[in-house]
C-alpha cells in the first residue's frame, strides 16, 4: 500500500487547492486580468490566486520552511529546506483556452536533495507524485520511464526560444538531429508537464535550454524516482546550476545529451 508523508501531502492539498481554482477559470479570463512581467512573459489573477492557495497552505503546516514561488512569493525559512512552486505552468496556454497548463511544487531538502515532488494537470486530473526512494506514481499507480530504445519509435519534448534568441541556432541544429533520430517531437508548451510525461513513459525523452527551479524541480523527481536520468546539458546531475534540462531513459538521454554537448558547446 502506498503511503505518503506529511510534506506530500501538504504538495497534494496545495496542488488540488490551485487546480480548483484554474478550473473556475479557465477559458473566462478578463483581458484585465491579464499582464506583461517581461517581453512575451505574462502574469495572469490565476498564477496570483494559485499561489497564494499554495504558499497558504505549506506555510501552515511547515511555517520553518523556505518558499521559492515564481511570481514573486519569497519566504527566508530557518529549517534549511525550501518549497519550489510554479502555481501555473502554461500560462500563455491558459490565457489562450489551450488545454496544457499544470501545477509544479517540490520540496528541496538541507542537502540540496529533492525530497517530494508534485505536478498536477487539473483538467485531465492527473496527479504525478514522487517521494525521495518511494518510486514516482500517476494517481496512485506506480510509473516508470519508456523502455523504447528504436530511435524510429521515439516521441520526443522539448520547448522552444521565445523570449532569448542568443541560443536559437544551436537550438535549430541539435533540433534538426532530434527529428533525424526520432519518430515525433512535441512542444507543448509547460516544461513540468513535459517532464512528468517522460516519467510515466508517454514522451521517450526531454530537452529544453533555459529553464528556472519552480519549471522543472518537481519533474527532475518524478524522472529519476520513475528510473530516468535527468542531467544538465554537460551531464552534471545537479540541475540548478545550469538550469538546462536532459532526461530520458538509458538510450535516450546519451542520445541526447550527445547532441547538446556538440551544440551548446
Amino acid at each position: 500500500m502506498l503511503t505518503i508523508g506529511d510534506e506530500l501531502q501538504a504538495a497534494i492539498d496545495a496542488a488540488g487547492a490551485a487546480g480548483a481554482i484554474m478550473l473556475e477559470k479557465f477559458g473566462e479570463l478578463n483581458q484585465n486580468e491579464i499582464r506583461a512581467k517581461e517581453f512575451k512573459d505574462f502574469v495572469t489573477g490565476v498564477d496570483k490566486a494559485s499561489e497564494a492557495a499554495i504558499a497558504g497552505i505549506i506555510a501552515e503546516r511547515f511555517p520553518q520552511d523556505s518558499m521559492l514561488c515564481e511570481e514573486g512569493t519569497v519566504v527566508q525559512g530557518s529549517s534549511g529546506r525550501r518549497w519550489i512552486v510554479d502555481p501555473l505552468d502554461g500560462t500563455l496556454n491558459f490565457i489562450h483556452s489551450f488545454p496544457v497548463f499544470s501545477v509544479s511544487i517540490a520540496l528541496q531538502g538541507e542537502n540540496g536533495d529533492l525530497l517530494a515532488g508534485v505536478v498536477y494537470q487539473p483538467l485531465l486530473k492527473e496527479l504525478f507524485t514522487a517521494e525521495k526512494g518511494n518510486g514516482a506514481y500517476l494517481n496512485g499507480k506506480k510509473i516508470t520511464v519508456s523502455d523504447r530504445h528504436d530511435r524510429e519509435s521515439f516521441l520526443i519534448g522539448t520547448g522552444l526560444p521565445f523570449r532569448e534568441y542568443h541560443y536559437l541556432d544551436a537550438y535549430l541544429g541539435m533540433l534538426r538531429e532530434v527529428i533525424r533520430d526520432s519518430a515525433g517531437i512535441r512542444r507543448a508548451g509547460s516544461a513540468a508537464l513535459d517532464l512528468a510525461y517522460t516519467a510515466c513513459g508517454r514522451f521517450d525523452g526531454f530537452w529544453e535550454y533555459r529553464l528556472f527551479p519552480w519549471d522543472f524541480a518537481a519533474g527532475v523527481l518524478l524522472i529519476r524516482e520513475a528510473g530516468g536520468t535527468v542531467t544538465d546539458f554537460r551531464g552534471q546531475s545537479d540541475v540548478f546550476g545550469q538550469q538546462s534540462i536532459i532526461a530520458g531513459n538509458g538510450t535516450t538521454h546519451p542520445l541526447l545529451l550527445d547532441m547538446a554537448s556538440r551544440h551548446f558547446s
